[in-house]
């Protein structure tokens, strides 16, 4: 019994200094460090100045986006309509279906393959873009959804559908955007924000003179004009006017501009009656609402 007290006893002790030795002297150096967080669902992480969009200000002309949904089982149309219900009821966006000459076609067959490989990302994208001075124009966009998702939410179709709206994929593993799709994804506060922000600015024309140079020669005036329209719409037919002063040198009709395009227009001899003209006013006299109009007059000073 003495050497089965005394095993014990040195048992008991080996195993005391054991746990002692684990818990208060170290062994290995351990860092700490801020991971994920599961309910951070923005575009990025931090104050990352990473853009979110494929290019800068990608919007399209109107909130009041059009759609069309082709070849797609019951399930996969239900799901992405209900990705344009949800982001209806998060951003200032709504959507209606037409039946042709839409801006974003949707399909699920995999034979219809969608073009303009430069600005698509995964299975849906800007397809037709109009640069101006301010936006990068989304005329077409198209979503080709093939796999059928197992979440509640529909989170490939707005994964897609997002795309189709401009957005390129995020580096957060919690953002609805990124580049590989999960159940706990949510659509960030901030593209709901930068959606929003893109669309506060109505839905107008902007015509603007992009260049303008007259000679005289004697009483006669030869000039060139160009002008585009720099908007969200197209613009509608309205008059050039060059005067001198309170005196009119001439009127000329400007014919309706799509978004994006340009005219220049040469003028040639055309008879100035006034004597000593100083300065011409060239005016584009639109009557409807634009997005600027101090960029619709400019003057000319004759050199000295």
């Amino acid at each position: 019994m003495t050497w089965k007290i005394f095993f014990s006893f040195i048992f008991i002790l080996i195993t005391m200094s054991s746990l002692i030795f684990y818990w208060f002297i170290p062994l290995n150096k351990f860092e700490f460090y801020q991971g994920y967080s599961s309910d951070n669902f923005n575009f990025t992480l931090n104050d990352s100045s990473k853009e979110m969009q494929f290019y800068e200000n990608m919007r399209y002309s109107d909130p009041k986006i059009s759609y069309r949904i082709l070849d797609c089982t019951l399930q996969k149309r239900y799901n992405i309509e209900r990705a344009f219900e949800m982001i209806s009821n998060t951003t200032s966006l709504s959507f209606y279906e037409v039946e042709f000459n839409e801006e974003i076609f949707a399909t699920c067959d995999s034979r219809n393959k969608i073009e303009g490989e430069l600005f698509i990302a995964g299975e849906g994208g800007p397809v037709n873009i109009t640069k101006t001075e301010n936006f990068n124009v989304i005329l077409k966009g198209e979503i080709l959804l093939i796999k059928e998702s197992k979440c509640e939410k529909p989170n490939i179709a707005l994964h897609e559908l997002f795309h189709s709206l401009g957005f390129d994929h995020s580096p957060n593993p919690s953002s609805i955007m990124y580049n590989t799709s999960k159940c706990n994804q949510n659509i960030g506060q901030d593209i709901v924000d930068k959606i929003n922000e893109l669309y506060s600015s109505p839905s107008y024309p902007d015509l603007t003179f992009e260049n303008v140079s007259a000679i005289m020669h004697g009483k006669y005036l030869d000039t060139n004009i160009t002008i585009r329209n720099h908007g969200l719409k197209d613009s509608e037919k309205t008059k050039l006017i060059i005067s001198s002063g309170e005196k009119i040198i001439k009127e000329t009709e400007i014919d309706s501009l799509k978004i994006g395009y340009g005219i220049t227009m040469s003028l040639n001899n055309i008879l100035v009656s006034k004597i000593n003209i100083q300065e011409l006013k060239f005016l584009i006299d639109s009557n409807f609402s634009e997005l600027k109009k101090n960029n619709n007059e400019i003057k000319l000073e004759i050199k000295k």
